[in-house]
C-alpha cells in the first residue's frame, strides 16, 4: 500500500524549532519530488518547500526562506523539514507530498502536481 506519514509536529513556543518527517511505505521516494504544503484554518493550502527527485535543487516560499531546511534522506525513505525561528503564523497542518513527473532537477509548489499525499501533522506556534 503506497503511504506516506508526517510526524514530527506539536506545540512549540514562539523562536522554537520543530522537525516534521515524511516517511514513505510502498514505494520508494528516490524518483519522486517531494514537497511539503501547509494548510491553517480558513485558509487556503500553500506550497512551504520542496526539493527535487536529484536532490540537487529545493524551494522554498518567502515566509519561510532562512528559516526552513527541507532535507531528503533516500536510504531511509524519507524527507525533512527543519523548521527554526517558528513564529505564530507558521500554525497550520503541514502535508507532504509526491510527485514522480517533475524532471529530476526541479519540483514545484503546484499542489495539483502531486501524486501522493499524507494525512498532515499540526503544527501550532504558540506562547
Amino acid at each position: 500500500q503506497v503511504q506516506l506519514v508526517e510526524s514530527g509536529g506539536g506545540l512549540v513556543q514562539p523562536g522554537g524549532s520543530l522537525r516534521l518527517s515524511c516517511a514513505a511505505s510502498g514505494f520508494t521516494l528516490d524518483y519522486y519530488a517531494i514537497g511539503w504544503f501547509r494548510q491553517a484554518p480558513g485558509k487556503e493550502r500553500e506550497g512551504v518547500s520542496c526539493i527535487s527527485s536529484s536532490d540537487s535543487s529545493a524551494y522554498y516560499a518567502d515566509s519561510v526562506k532562512g528559516r526552513f531546511t527541507i532535507s531528503r534522506d533516500n536510504a531511509k525513505n524519507t524527507v525533512y523539514l527543519q523548521m527554526n525561528s517558528l513564529k505564530p503564523e507558521d500554525t497550520a497542518v503541514y502535508y507532504c507530498a509526491a510527485d514522480l513527473a517533475a524532471l529530476p532537477e526541479g519540483c514545484s509548489d503546484y499542489d495539483p502536481l502531486y501524486d501522493y499525499w499524507g494525512q498532515g501533522t499540526q503544527v501550532t506556534v504558540s506562547s
